[in-house]
């Protein structure tokens, strides 16, 4: 895989470090993390035990893969804090050993679980649930957080997942809810994330290594300040050709997607959402160009530099079939191998004060696409510009 070049990695820190504090500061609230509760139980807590009670454990707990759960959490308002201590999986692995079960309760912080098939869960006839977890280490499960729930609301903020099958996930028609996640660590995961009918929000996280970043089933995604790189291929958006399922909106914001092996795995290469947003976003150094067949685009203020190719759009096939529209602006497409932009007919993007420099095919190639003007390019191999009128300067 490429590596980053010295001055696109500063252009990146510097963007990203810019950035963040307006999207913290609209997005903080005080935080329960550290919540002062009055722990009643843990000094006796045994694999098996359900938590009726504020908990913090008080020593490591090796569970078997036999039993039903490690533990299990049962009431409203209930904090199971494990005390830096870890809940391991004992004995062989399988599909139906449970870390930690949350029927009912608030939040799961501070420590480890791992090696089960799902790590922390929820429960099919749980009432809708509001549920944080907090600075977790969750580690070599099947899947990292499972919901089963109807509904649920997850906040998570401060974690790490990784060595996971799937980090996070819901289960497939059972289940619905949201995924907000703050401060976190993905790494070594076969899939991040998956959504089936959720919603996921990813604020200042970082995803490496994975073998996918997210997989956008029937769902919406929203990265912000957040940094996908060394992974194997960072999304996976498909089309029934029915609409069955679709993923609603891919949207990155003032994001760094950078030296991943490809945007798309080979066998789904071409990302294909109802709509994609990117804005204010550095993509650096990718082995594969970003192809997108989509109804709408909003692709604005981003840099695609050094990638094997630069952005391909295309119009997305379902129940019904439309051109291609939206905006492509202020973005530059530098030094990329193949074409900077192309847009395929007849998609109708308006591409507006956008610059092409240095690309090894056209620099925007844009046949059908309306010509907002402004748009500039030169020293591109194939050509500058096709469909629209570029200045060299």
């Amino acid at each position: 895989m490429k590596q980053t070049r010295g001055f696109v990695v500063a252009m990146a820190v510097t963007t990203l470090l810019t950035g963040a504090p307006d999207a913290q500061a609209r997005d903080t609230e005080p935080s329960d993390a550290e919540a002062q509760v009055v722990f009643t139980g843990g000094s006796h807590v045994r694999c098996g035990d359900t938590i009726t009670e504020h908990t913090r454990l008080t020593r490591d707990l090796y569970c078997p893969s036999s039993a039903p759960f490690a533990l299990q959490v049962d009431g409203p308002g209930i904090v199971l804090d494990l005390g830096g201590y870890t809940v391991r999986r004992t004995g062989a692995a399988n599909f139906t050993s449970h870390g930690i079960v949350v029927a009912n309760g608030r939040m799961v912080r501070n420590g480890t679980v791992q090696g089960f098939a799902s790590g922390i869960s929820t429960t099919s006839d749980a009432p809708v649930l509001n549920l944080r977890l907090h600075a977790l280490a969750i580690l070599d499960n099947n899947v990292g957080v499972f919901n089963r729930a109807s509904y649920t609301n997850f906040l998570i903020t401060d974690s790490r997942l990784s060595g996971n099958g799937t980090g996070m996930a819901g289960e497939f028609d059972a289940s619905t809810g949201t995924f907000d996640i703050r401060s976190s660590i993905f790494t070594h995961n076969g899939i991040a994330m998956f959504a089936d009918f959720h919603s996921f929000d990813v604020l200042d996280s970082t995803f490496t290594s994975n073998g996918s970043a997210a997989y956008c089933w029937h769902g919406v995604f929203r990265f912000r300040s957040s940094t996908l790189a060394w992974n194997d291929a960072v999304s996976t958006i498909p089309n029934d050709g029915f609409d069955a399922r679709v993923c609603s909106e891919m949207r990155f914001e003032n994001t760094l997607i950078a030296n991943n092996a490809a945007f798309a795995p080979a066998t789904t290469p071409v990302w294909e959402p109802i709509q994609l947003s990117m804005l204010d976003s550095l993509l650096v150094d990718n082995g594969t160009g970003l192809q997108v067949a989509a109804q709408t685009v909003y692709i604005d203020g981003n840099t695609l530099h050094g990638n094997a190719s630069g952005l391909t759009l295309s119009d997305r096939t379902g129940l019904v079939t439309v051109p291609l529209t939206g905006i492509v602006r202020g973005n530059q497409f530098l030094s990329n191998d193949g074409d900077g932009l192309r847009v395929e007919p007849p998609s109708t993007p308006t591409v507006i004060n956008n610059l092409a420099l240095n690309n090894t095919g056209f620099g925007i190639y844009a046949p059908t696409a309306f010509d907002g003007g402004g748009n500039v390019a030169r020293n591109n191999t194939a050509g500058d510009c096709v469909g629209i009128v570029c200045a060299m300067y």
